[in-house]
C-alpha cells in the first residue's frame, strides 16, 4: 500500500481544445442511503495505505500491509496519525476502514463518488468532513482541465485523506516537510496537517489558472493578428474550463468560511488564521476566474466582428468589381448584337471609339468611388 500520484504537463501554448470531462455511471442511484458503491473511472491497481506518525521530536512513514496497522491508537495521544488512502475504488476496504474509525456511512458514500461536489460535513463534532476536487492542467492532445476526487477526515489527533489512483502523490510537498521537519507542520496538530493538505490543493488552483491565462493570451493575440484558423470551439471550450474551476472552488470558499466562523473542538484558535488565509487566496482564484470569463466574452465578440468585418471587406471589394464592369457588360451586350442597322460597326474607328468609352467609364467609375472613399 502506498500514496497516489499524479503527473502534470504544463505547456503554455494554445492547441485544439476539445471537451473530456466524463460523467460516469452512478451506481448507487436507488440504492439505500449509506451503501457505499464507487463512481468514478475504472482502476486496475489495488488500494494502498500509507500511515505517517508523526510529532515534533518523531516521524514514522510505514506502508500499511494490513487493515491492523490501521487501527488508531490510544495510548500515542502526543503524535499525529496522517492515513493515506490511495484509492477509493475497492469499497469493501473503505468500508472496514470505515468501522476501525466510526466514521459514518453517508461519509463513506462521499468519498467513493468522484461525482460529489465540494463539500464540508461535521459529525456530531467527532469528525470534520470534506470533499475537494484536485485540478491537473493537461495539454499534451488538447487543453483540458482534469479533476481528482479527494476526500479528508478531520479526527482527534488523526486525519484521513482520501485521494483517486495516479501516477504521482498530490501531497509529495506536505509529506517532505513533514520528514524535513521544516516549518509550522511538525509543531502543530491535525487540523494544521488538513489545512496544509487543502493548501496544496488551492495552490495548485492557481497553477491552473495561470496556465489558462497563458493560453487566453495567445488566443487574444491570434485575434489581433487576425488567423483564419481560429475557431469559436476554442474560445468557448476555455470559457467551459474557467465554469468548471468557479464551479469547483465556489463551494470550497463556503466550506472554509464555515470552518472560521464555527467553533469546533477539533480547530484550534491558533489555526483558524491559516484557514483566513486560504480563504483569501480562494477569494483571489474566484475574482480572476470572473475576470477571464468576461475577456473570454469580450473576446469572443471581438472574433466575431473580425470576421464580420472580414466578410464585409470581401463584400465590398466584389460588389465595386460588380459595379464597374456592369456598364461595361452592357455595352459589350449592346455590340455584340447582329443586326444590319448598327451605323458604329462599319466605321473605321468604331471598335478604338469603343475601347475608348469603356476606358472613360471605368475611370470615371473608380475616381467616384475614391471620392466617397469607398475603396
Amino acid at each position: 500500500m502506498g500514496s497516489g500520484h499524479h503527473s502534470q504537463n504544463t505547456s503554455g501554448n494554445l492547441k485544439k481544445v476539445t471537451r473530456k470531462h466524463r460523467h460516469y455511471e452512478r451506481g448507487n442511484l436507488l440504492t439505500s442511503p449509506g451503501t457505499l458503491t464507487y463512481v468514478g473511472p475504472e482502476v486496475e491497481l489495488k488500494t494502498r495505505i500509507r500511515k505517517i506518525r508523526y510529532n515534533e521530536k518523531f516521524i514514522a512513514n510505514e506502508a500499511v500491509k494490513t487493515l491492523a496497522d490501521c487501527i488508531p491508537s490510544t495510548t500515542e495521544t502526543d503524535q499525529i496519525t496522517w492515513l493515506d488512502v490511495d484509492g477509493i475504488h475497492e469499497t469493501s476496504l473503505i468500508e472496514k476502514l470505515g468501522k476501525l474509525y466510526n466514521l459514518h456511512p453517508l461519509l463513506l458514500e462521499d468519498v467513493v463518488n468522484s461525482e460529489h461536489k465540494p463539500k464540508l460535513e461535521v459529525y456530531d463534532n467527532h469528525h470534520v468532513f470534506l470533499t475537494m476536487k484536485m485540478l491537473h492542467y493537461s495539454d499534451t492532445t488538447a487543453i483540458d482541465i482534469a479533476s481528482e476526487h479527494v476526500s479528508f477526515v478531520l479526527g482527534d489527533h488523526f486525519l484521513i485523506s482520501f485521494q483517486e489512483e495516479r501516477n504521482e502523490d498530490i501531497f509529495i510537498p506536505v509529506l517532505n516537510r513533514l520528514e524535513a521537519s521544516v516549518g509550522k507542520t511538525r509543531k502543530n496538530g491535525a487540523d494544521y496537517l488538513l489545512f496544509a493538505l487543502m493548501d496544496v490543493i488551492v495552490d495548485n488552483y492557481f497553477i491552473v489558472l495561470e496556465k489558462l491565462g497563458d493560453n487566453m493570451d495567445h488566443l487574444e493575440d491570434s485575434i489581433l493578428a487576425g488567423i483564419d484558423k481560429l475557431s469559436l470551439t476554442d474560445l468557448y471550450a476555455l470559457k467551459r474550463e474557467l465554469t468548471l474551476l468557479r464551479r469547483i472552488v465556489w463551494p470550497i470558499r463556503d466550506m472554509i468560511n464555515q470552518l472560521i466562523r464555527e467553533e469546533n473542538p477539533l480547530v484550534s484558535r491558533e489555526t483558524i488564521p491559516y484557514y483566513r488565509d486560504l480563504y483569501d487566496h480562494i477569494m483571489q482564484i474566484i475574482d480572476t476566474v470572473d475576470s477571464y470569463r468576461e475577456v473570454l466574452a469580450s473576446l469572443a465578440d471581438v472574433h466575431l466582428s473580425t470576421i464580420s468585418n472580414r466578410m464585409n471587406s470581401v463584400m465590398k471589394t466584389l460588389t465595386i468589381f460588380s459595379a464597374i464592369f456592369m456598364p461595361l457588360t452592357f455595352i459589350v451586350g449592346v455590340y455584340g448584337m447582329n443586326f444590319d442597322h448598327m451605323p458604329e460597326l462599319h466605321h473605321p474607328y468604331g471598335y478604338f471609339c469603343v475601347w475608348g468609352i469603356m476606358i472613360v467609364v471605368t475611370a470615371g467609375m473608380v475616381i467616384y468611388f475614391k471620392t466617397k472613399k469607398w475603396i
